[in-house]
């Protein structure tokens, strides 16, 4: 199966193991299982990193590629069909564009989206898979 990491889960997976759940870190070590990383979520840690709305320790934002494909983890840019196809997202349960950009992403991609944000199960009317949850 092929799972769309939310940014929180991509930090978490690299330096906080202990916030993940047992069945997240079995779906994250399976090698049965793509685990794909968003550039989205490197824009996103890189500008709330600037902002003083992150705070990260023992890396820096730019450390976060070469860290995800050690884990194994891919990384998928946005695409040009990605980003031009997003007004297709009708629902605004989120108002945040990065997730929002990563909701349409795992959607248009048939991704399963794993996420922490229980908010995210209302997308599932809209076609999203998600695991939501700790």
């Amino acid at each position: 199966m092929t799972y769309l990491l939310d940014t929180h889960y991509m930090l978490w997976a690299i330096a906080d193991t202990k916030k993940l759940s047992a069945a997240i870190k079995e779906i994250i070590t399976n090698p049965e299982n793509r685990i794909i990383v968003s550039a989205i979520s490197f824009w996103e840690v890189s500008l709330k990193s600037s902002l003083g709305k992150l705070q990260i320790s023992g890396f820096a934002p730019e450390d976060l590629p070469d860290a995800c494909l050690q884990m194994g983890f891919e990384i998928e840019n946005l695409s040009a069909e990605d980003s031009s196809s997003y007004h297709q997202l009708k629902a605004t349960y989120h108002k945040d564009p990065f997730d929002r950009m990563l909701i349409w992403q795992a959607m248009r991609n048939n991704y399963t989206f794993v996420s922490s944000d229980s908010t995210m199960k209302k997308y599932v009317s809209e076609g999203l898979k998600v695991l939501a949850g700790n």
